[in-house]
Parts: C-alpha cells; structure tokens; sequence
C-alpha cells in the first residue's frame, strides 16, 4: 500500500507555525533568517575550507565535513518553509508534500544522531591511540562508516513515515507545529496510535538511546586517557575539544529523546515547537563555532583563503 492511498479525507495539513500575528511573525521571520543564513554560511565555510587546504585531508576534517553537509541539509529541511509560511497568508502543505519532510527530516535527523557516534568514535582512536590514528580510520574505513550511516539511517526514517501515513486522517488537518514531525502529524489521525508509538519506543532505542550509551563509553575512555597526560596544557585542550563536542550531542539528544519517547497523550504542541528548535535550528547554528572557529587549522586557512596569511 502506498502510503497516502486510504487518505482521501485529508489533502493537505495546515501548519500553524508559531503565532497567527502578523507583526510578530515579522519579528521570528528576520531573527530565523538570520539563523538560517548564518547556519548555512557558517557549515559551508567548514566545507569550503577543508576541501581548499590539503593539509585538512585527515579522517578528523572529512567527518567535520560531513557534519556540516548533515546540518546544513537538516536545516534546510524546514527553514525555507517555515519562512515563507511566516510571512504568507496560507500556511498549508500537501498530503505528498508532508510525507516527504517528514521522511526526510527524519532521515537526516537520525542521520545526525548516529554520525555523532562517529565523531565519538574519531576523538577515542585520537587521543587513545594517537600513534595509529592514521592506520585504524583509514579512508576506506572512514568512507564506509559515512556510507553506511546515511543508509542505514535513510531506510530505518522510511519505515518510521510509512507507518504515520498510513494511518486514517479523517478529521482536523491543523498541525501545531511549524513542521511535519511525526509526532504531531499523529496526533490528528482517526485511528489509535499505540502500536506505531510503540515501534517509535522501540526505534528510539537502537537509534538514540545505543548512540547515546556508546558516546558516553567512549568519552569515558577519553578522560582516562587524557588524565594519563603529563602536560597540564595538553590534558586542558583535550578536556575542551571533549566538552564542545559533549555540549553540542547534550544539546541535540536531550530534546530528541524528550519528544519521541514519551507518548502522545503527554505531549505538549507549544512545548514540542520550542524544544524542536534545538536539536533542528540551533545545533546547526553550533556546530561551526564549536568545531571549526576555535580551531587554529580552520583559522589558518581562513587566513590564506582571505590573503592574511602563507
């Protein structure tokens, strides 16, 4: 079955954004625009520069980039859209078109989620094992492990959007929510949901609560590896490159586990807007002021890039 075949009542869903008041709307569509072009200036420059300088050809930089192509991908997933609908009279998306933004911020959501462990993964053979750093995270391997996240988490987005779509939308099409995220969309069906929120408690645990108990186990071999450093500068810049990368996955999995593992019933539509923002809009935003800006390589070519520096 298609998903949308059994959906005849319901053509379109309504959007509802964040407030029906035109001077504020005015007001969130100059503050997201300018969160949205700095996100995606921000992780195109990462991109940019590290396929400029060859000395950026290294497994740690490649993963960074990836990152970035997730964010700025993710981002644009729902900031376009959510812009125009600011500033329109009509805040309404086609049945087709909500199936598609659903499956595919969902993909690049869980995306983003997995390709955190990746990054964990990165940092442990880093400073575990400095001297074989080039030899474990191969290009071979780095490849396969960015490959195959973005596969595995694609199919795993499609069977989670199936399942929402399929069901029987006979009544009201207003979506709470500036978005179609699937729990909000599901929360209009006529039908019950138990058996699709409980697949989604289940999804939930192999694609956030596993990534989240690996990144905590590699972090803890992390920091007894870097107290083990003699140099009180060298265990410092480690303890800090950790905790940037351990602010930015607390800030994208705490309001990803809040909304998808809690049942409908105790969901808050205004709440589940704000807390969205987050791991959607902000961590974007993040990203390239935590990884890159304090970065000396990522300055350094700056610098060349913009003729400052040799």
């Amino acid at each position: 079955m298609i998903p949308g075949q059994n959906q005849s009542w319901v053509s379109e869903f309504i959007l509802l954004g964040f407030s029906s008041d035109h001077t504020t709307n005015s007001i969130l569509f100059i503050v997201f625009l300018l969160i949205y072009l700095s996100s995606v200036l921000g992780n195109g420059l990462i991109i940019m520069l590290v396929c400029l300088d060859t000395q950026l050809h290294t497994p740690m930089y490649f993963f960074l980039c990836v990152l970035s192509l997730l964010d700025m991908s993710f981002v644009t997933t729902t900031m376009p859209q959510m812009l125009v609908h600011l500033l329109a009279y009509s805040q309404a998306i086609s049945f087709t078109g909500c199936w598609m933004q659903m499956y595919v911020f969902g993909a690049l959501g869980i995306t983003e989620c997995t390709f955190f462990v990746v990054k964990a993964y990165d940092r442990y053979v880093a400073i575990c094992y400095p001297l074989h750093y080039t030899v474990i995270l191969n290009w071979g391997l780095c490849i396969r492990l960015a490959s195959g996240t973005w596969i595995c988490c694609f199919f795993s987005s499609l069977v989670h959007t199936f399942f929402t779509m399929s069901l029987s939308y006979c009544g009201p099409n207003r979506v709470n929510h500036y978005l179609c995220e699937g729990p909000s969309v599901r929360s209009l069906a006529c039908m019950g949901t138990h058996l699709i929120e409980m697949l989604d408690l289940v999804l939930s645990v192999f694609l956030v609560i596993v990534p989240v108990s690996l990144i905590v186990a590699s972090y803890i071999h992390i920091a007894k590896a870097i107290l083990k450093i003699k140099s009180t500068q060298a265990r410092c810049k480690a303890f800090s490159t950790c905790a940037s990368h351990l602010t930015v996955v607390t800030l994208f999995y705490a309001p990803a586990i809040y909304i998808y593992m809690r049942p409908n019933s105790s969901s808050s539509p205004e709440q589940d807007k704000q807390v969205s923002l987050f791991y959607n809009v902000f961590t974007a935003l993040l990203n390239p002021v935590v990884y890159s800006l304090r970065n000396k390589d990522i300055k350094r070519t700056f610098l060349k890039v913009m003729g400052y520096g040799r």
